[in-house]
């Protein structure tokens, strides 16, 4: 749990399409050294600088600790230091080339507990419900594939407009890193500032605990934990064994 690598759980859809909340990720915590951020659980107070530290690759997917809290996000490495960094209208912009976008199908997200296309407290995916051919409801979500200048490609959540669809520019200071969800439309990232619960812009880099790696299993939220046979009726298939690395 200190060294090597730990699970992490999705509690959120701010990855979304990629990561769905209720997934089991293995996190390795050794491709970029360690800091005060690698324990499991953040017994060290923070302090600056890693133990045979090396910066993460463009797109990488880590799991960050904002500054002043001790709850571990997990986001998309999209600037790295010395990058200017810009958004408009919600097109990215690196180093003033615009990263390229191109709009797939929807995907289509059953709905569970864990997924609910939307509640009360954030209604962003509530207009998106559908039901599918076999009668099952669905989350028609609006995808664009998006390619970093090092070839990276992953796909994001476009909703449509937002506050956070125009910033910048900014350049990430050395040692830092600026990280997005791949719901660009509702997550709290660099973008957000640290009151409103995001990550309050470039964020250190010794705040990195690990590098996501693959899936292990995903959890659909019907689990009771008194009734072990729900324990595996809750299981979405198709997820487990999914590599986060290759996207």
């Amino acid at each position: 749990h200190s060294f090597v690598a730990k699970p992490f759980y999705i509690p959120s859809e701010s990855m979304m399409p990629g990561l769905l909340t209720g997934d089991r990720l293995v996190v390795s915590k050794y491709p970029y050294g360690w800091s005060w951020a690698s324990p499991s659980f953040h017994i060290l107070p923070p302090m600056s600088g890693r133990v045979l530290g090396r910066l993460p690759k463009r797109g990488d997917i880590v799991i960050v600790t904002p500054p002043g809290q001790r709850t571990d996000y997990i986001k998309r490495v999209i600037g790295l230091p010395g990058d200017t960094i810009r958004m408009v209208e919600g097109q990215l912009f690196i180093n003033g080339q615009a990263v390229k976008r191109q709009a797939k199908a929807p995907d289509m997200v059953p709905i569970d507990i864990n997924s609910p296309c939307g509640s009360g407290t954030d209604p962003a995916l509530y207009d998106f419900k559908v039901r599918g051919t076999d009668g099952q409801m669905y989350c028609r979500v609006p995808v664009v594939r998006e390619t970093l200048p090092n070839g990276r490609s992953y796909d994001t959540v476009e909703l449509g407009r937002s506050s956070e669809d125009n910033f910048g520019p900014i350049t990430v200071p050395d040692g830092h890193l600026w990280l997005m969800g791949d719901n660009r439309d509702d997550s709290a990232d660099s973008r957000v500032p640290e009151w409103q619960g995001g990550l309050g812009g470039p964020v250190p880099w010794e705040n990195i605990g690990g590098r996501a790696e693959f899936i292990t299993f995903s959890l659909d939220g019907s689990t009771v934990w008194y009734n072990p046979l729900t324990w595996f009726e809750a299981l979405r298939s198709g997820r487990a064994g999914r590599s986060l690395r290759n996207n």
